[in-house]
């Protein structure tokens, strides 16, 4: 057998075991995703319209990420999370954001016990499966940063203890409009640590009209139904995690965030109008977020589309431009947009 012969034979093996690999990952998100469809369905019951929104919110359930929602008011943003965390088995908290909280009011403090004569742990309601921040953008820059170390290292820090948080941890954040009254602009740390930012468009024609049915009929929302466990979501999970990736996909995943950085190198003259680009942690958040969309379709692997139909909620708020951007009308979308329009796709 000639050199050529064999390195032939070699990478048809090689195809065939990938093959094989993909076969067994793909039954194993059959078996796991049992409770896709029936979550689905109940969230549906509630929220009339916005699959995308409910979509993005699995996304991040399966990847461990965080999501920021942001809309004018009255678009169910709220709602939709609350609607999630009732239809999972998990500890749920509300936090509503104000311009007089402090960090205590979330992480909690150490309370002096007179009678003991020594300090207590009280602990605060970030301690929980599923954290609702609400209106998280009316809170100042002090309060919202008191969110880091729990978003990232999935721990808080009362005092000289360190208390780990429950797995799963899941930040869903709301936020209005940066130019309505009453709000402060996100630190950009911050807003990088959120896994995916959904912006909420107003429904259609016939979802409102839908919508105004229901409240017609005067009924009360209905009760939802926990559908899966947290045990369930974990071992979803590692299913996720092992879900097939090509090479080929990969690359494409590094160029379009690095298109962020250097436009030029994929032939944009997008360089005056990007103040910075997204940042490695887009590029593992892109990888991890594609394979969630995978087993939310049942499949045991990702294709192009998948990273193309998320890599708009994983960029645009990774995506800084400049003031002249703004001045000419860009907006970070505007960017992402073309950077997915010129990046071959695989």
């Amino acid at each position: 057998m000639t050199p050529k012969q064999w390195a032939a034979a070699r990478d048809a093996a090689r195809a065939g075991r990938t093959q094989e690999s993909v076969q067994v990952i793909h039954d194993a998100v059959q078996r796991a995703a049992v409770w896709v469809h029936p979550m689905r369905r109940e969230v549906g019951r509630v929220i009339v319209g916005q699959e995308r929104m409910v979509e993005r919110l699995m996304v991040a359930l399966l990847a461990n990420g965080h999501v920021l929602l942001e809309g004018v008011p009255g678009l169910a943003k709220t709602l939709a999370l609350k609607t999630l965390a009732s239809a999972i088995q998990a500890q749920f908290r509300r936090i509503q954001f104000t311009p007089d909280m402090l960090p205590a009011d979330i992480l909690g403090t150490e309370v002096f016990d007179p009678r003991a004569l020594k300090f207590e742990i009280k602990k605060g309601p970030i301690l929980a499966n599923l954290i609702l921040a609400d209106e998280i953008n009316r809170a100042p820059a002090k309060v919202q940063s008191a969110l880091l170390e729990a978003m990232q290292e999935r721990q808080v820090t009362l005092g000289h203890e360190t208390f780990p948080l429950p797995d799963p941890f899941l930040v869903l954040a709301t936020q209005n409009p940066i130019d309505q009254e009453g709000t402060y602009p996100l630190p950009e740390a911050q807003v990088d640590r959120f896994m995916l930012k959904v912006v909420v468009s107003f429904p259609s024609l016939a979802e409102e009209r839908m919508i105004l049915d229901v409240a017609d009929r005067g009924g009360e929302t209905p009760r939802v139904d926990a559908i899966v466990s947290t045990e369930e979501i974990r071992a979803a999970r590692k299913v996720t995690q092992s879900i097939h990736v090509d090479e080929k996909i990969k690359d494409y995943i590094v160029s379009l965030v690095y298109a962020t950085r250097e436009p030029m190198g994929f032939g944009l003259d997008l360089d005056p109008h990007i103040r910075h680009g997204a940042s490695p942690r887009a590029t593992l958040s892109l990888l991890a977020a594609s394979r969630a969309l995978a087993f939310l379709s049942g499949r045991g692997y990702v294709t192009p589309q998948d990273v193309k139909t998320i890599a708009m909620d994983v960029l645009r708020h990774r995506v800084a431009v400049t003031y002249e951007a703004e001045a000419e009308g860009l907006t970070s979308e505007s960017v992402v947009s073309r950077i997915l329009d010129s990046v071959n796709v695989p």
